[in-house]
């Protein structure tokens, strides 16, 4: 019997309507899924512990092969609504910015955004689980996926990075996208997006099968108005500039 493909996912919500399809397909027969959170998925590709993965961009530059294989991505063409800084203060007053230790992309982004758009100079912390309690007076965090959508609530100023990248660059970001280490057979990959493409067509039975999100966000709305999946030219352009950025 051949090996199966061992696929990661991040294990949020954004995911959900690639990975529904997936698991509804019949490739399950050749694949073992992984989730974790984005940066450790991004070290298993990086460690050849998987194939592929739909992982954070920012660990292209660290692959020694970097394939990107689909015709999908979780994207934002608008405000993206989980990968925020969120702080109890104004811009200006921040002083202290937490890095959310489960993000690879997000963290350059804000680093980005922060010295670049906002023109800020702040000290970074590079963050613990159990840091969103010591984001408090000065000291803004950046939280992203599905604890950000339930932060959004418990702070009086929320700055959503997707919307600041595009009225910085007039460009889509890209957070994740398929990637492989090695070169993946055409025939696999066709199938792999005709899978993901059938999640993103039946979103209603994708959320109808949610049972454990609680963040109380319209899940119909971010699906289909906060990611952008489609991995278009435009998207390229803006992956190509934030490499550039690194």
């Amino acid at each position: 019997m051949e090996r199966k493909w061992r696929i990661g996912a991040v294990s949020y919500l954004n995911t959900r309507p690639l990975l529904y399809g997936v698991e509804q397909s019949g490739l399950m027969s050749q694949i073992e899924l992984i989730k974790a959170y984005p940066a450790m998925i991004a070290q298993d590709l990086i460690d050849g512990n998987i194939d592929m993965g739909l992982v954070p961009v920012a660990v292209i530059p660290l692959l020694k092969e970097a394939h990107l294989v689909s015709k999908y991505c979780i994207g934002a063409e608008s405000a993206v609504a989980s990968v925020c800084i969120f702080s109890d203060v104004p811009m200006e007053q921040i002083e202290n910015v937490y890095l959310d230790y489960q993000s690879r992309t997000s963290v350059q982004l804000a680093k980005i955004l922060l010295q670049q758009f906002w023109k800020k100079d702040v000290n970074f912390i590079k963050a613990d689980e159990g840091y969103i309690h010591q984001i408090n007076g000065t000291s803004a965090g950046v939280i992203i996926g599905d604890r950000a959508l339930q932060a959004r609530s418990n702070f009086k100023y929320v700055y959503d990075l997707a919307e600041a990248w595009i009225a910085y660059t007039g460009l889509p970001f890209v957070f994740a996208t398929w990637i492989a280490n090695k070169a993946i057979p055409d025939d696999f990959i066709n199938a792999f997006d005709l899978a993901n493409e059938y999640g993103l067509n039946h979103i209603d039975d994708v959320i109808s099968s949610i049972t454990d999100a609680s963040s109380g966000y319209d899940l119909h709305t971010y699906f289909t108005k906060n990611i952008s999946y489609d991995f278009n030219e435009q998207k390229k352009k803006g992956l190509a500039l934030f490499l550039k950025s690194l």
